[in-house]
């Protein structure tokens, strides 16, 4: 077991990444802070701007969130699992999986964890950072598709022109 875990490559040095945005993971527990910040201090607090909340039955907000959360944990899951289990002798652009669905599926889930939390208290101020959340992974993962190009040439250009960045049905 020990020898597993040794045996596993660092994030930074796994052979199928190409790199992040140096702002990506500082950018996205910022965010993911204002996000929970202003959604708890409206939705549960001040309720300045949840009055929409009370034209949708709280049973059916919680049961589109409870729907939307959970596919956001299993795709991070088996995102996750495709690209760090990957036992590959060199290189590749991954496509099998949630990767043959959408281009950035671990961004993806991450804004279904927001879009969830959204759903419960439909929060207009909360929107408003979920927006601004949308357009941070927008832009980080366009950043991060340079990268891939650098580093796949062809290859990625290819599996761009199939597969859509965010939403399968798109292409």
């Amino acid at each position: 077991m020990e020898e597993k875990k040794l045996d596993k490559k660092k994030h930074k040095d796994h052979e199928n990444l190409a790199g992040e945005h140096p702002l990506g993971d500082k950018g996205q527990f910022i965010l993911f802070i204002i996000f929970l910040a202003v959604w708890i201090s409206d939705s549960f607090i001040f309720h300045y701007s949840d009055f929409i909340s009370q034209y949708i039955p709280l049973f059916i907000r919680i049961l589109i969130g409870a729907i939307i959360l959970a596919f956001s944990a299993y795709l991070i899951s088996a995102s996750h699992k495709l690209l760090f289990d990957a036992n590959s002798e060199e290189p590749m652009v991954v496509r099998k999986g949630a990767y043959g669905l959408v281009r950035h599926p671990i961004y993806l889930s991450s804004i279904l964890l927001y879009l969830g939390l959204f759903c419960f208290t439909l929060s207009i101020s909360t929107a408003i950072i979920l927006i601004i959340t949308l357009w941070f992974y927008h832009f980080i993962a366009s950043y991060e598709e340079k990268l891939l190009l650098e580093k796949f040439g062809e290859a990625y250009h290819g599996y761009q022109s199939e597969v859509p960045m965010w939403l399968p049905w798109t292409k």
